[in-house]
């Protein structure tokens, strides 16, 4: 027999949910920042509870069982309202105490909000900043993050966005490289060198082929779909590759190619949840993540 109140413990349900959505025990874990072994616990506990295989074990992973996939868009529906609940407690802080989740792109807080953060902490000191470096996007709808800058407009309802600049893009190569390969003369030479690309991600190939070149994966001499040991692989003379003009700005051991290569920049756009926006913690991190992000970024693309 179900135990009412053990059954609908949201703690179990969350990792539940977090399984569920990863596939894994351990990427699970990651997610909710707890030890594989307690996630593991809290699925069994919810098993016993309910009475119900959730999950079948496979080698490769966890898959959910026909119960878990009935009970899955009730979940859903729980984290959805636990989220709301806690944005409403949230948006009713008036003080800077207390934590602020910040989530941005991998090469984005490596390379450019350590700074940041440290001017928000010397202004908050009583703030305890979260960075949630990833290139995968955290939900702010469910207070995974507080603010998020990103590289694309969130489409979600009840998310404010604001676009703050553009980060243009080169085409790279390290001074090693090109003593030892020679310079390309034209943009199609490059075709002739080690390119340095993405394996899973599509974006330097869709990059490539609107500069009118024929490319596929297998034109990459190296693949890395990490950014910043992407462009590590750049500086250490791999081969050539693609960045920031802000982040290659720091290396002087790499030297761009032909600067007026028709690449889009980069749009970067900050994002909170309407009901955090104006509470004093994320107030404070967007009007210092506007000003410091401003001198490295290109101006808002009108049209």
């Amino acid at each position: 027999m179900v135990k009412e109140a053990e059954t609908l413990d949201w703690s179990l349900w969350q990792a539940f949910l977090a399984v569920a959505e990863t596939g894994s025990l351990s990427a699970a874990a990651r997610r909710l920042q707890q030890s594989q072994p307690t996630l593991g616990r809290q699925i069994r506990k919810l098993e016993d509870n309910t009475g119900l295989d959730l999950f079948a074990r496979q080698p490769r992973g966890l898959d959910l069982t026909d119960h878990g996939r009935a009970l899955l868009p009730a979940a859903r529906r729980m984290a959805e309202a636990s989220g709301q609940i806690a944005l409403a407690m949230a948006g009713e802080e008036r003080g800077l105490t207390g934590t602020l989740r910040i989530t941005a792109s991998e090469i984005v807080a490596y390379h450019h909000l350590p700074p940041i953060l440290a001017r928000m902490r010397a202004e908050a000191p009583e703030m305890t900043v979260v960075l949630l470096p990833t290139d995968s996007s955290e939900n702010l709808l469910f207070r995974e993050a507080d603010i998020a800058i990103r590289m694309y407009r969130s489409d979600q309802l009840d998310i404010v966005t604001r676009q703050i600049g553009t980060l243009s893009i080169g085409a790279f190569a390290a001074r090693n490289y090109l003593e030892r390969r020679g310079m390309p003369t034209t943009p199609e030479e490059i075709m002739e060198h080690d390119l340095i690309g993405f394996d899973r991600a599509d974006l330097i190939l869709r990059g490539m082929r609107q500069m009118g070149l024929t490319v596929d994966r297998d034109s990459f001499a190296l693949r890395c779909d990490d950014q910043v040991t992407y462009w590590e692989l750049v500086r250490a003379g791999n081969g050539i590759g693609f960045g920031q003009h802000a982040v290659a700005a720091k290396c002087p051991e790499v030297v761009e190619l032909f600067p007026n290569l028709p690449i889009p920049p980069l749009p970067v756009w900050l994002a909170a949840h309407e009901a955090m926006r104006r509470t004093p913690r994320v107030a404070l991190a967007w009007r210092i993540l506007e000003e410091e992000l401003a001198p490295i970024l290109g101006p808002v693309a009108r049209g």
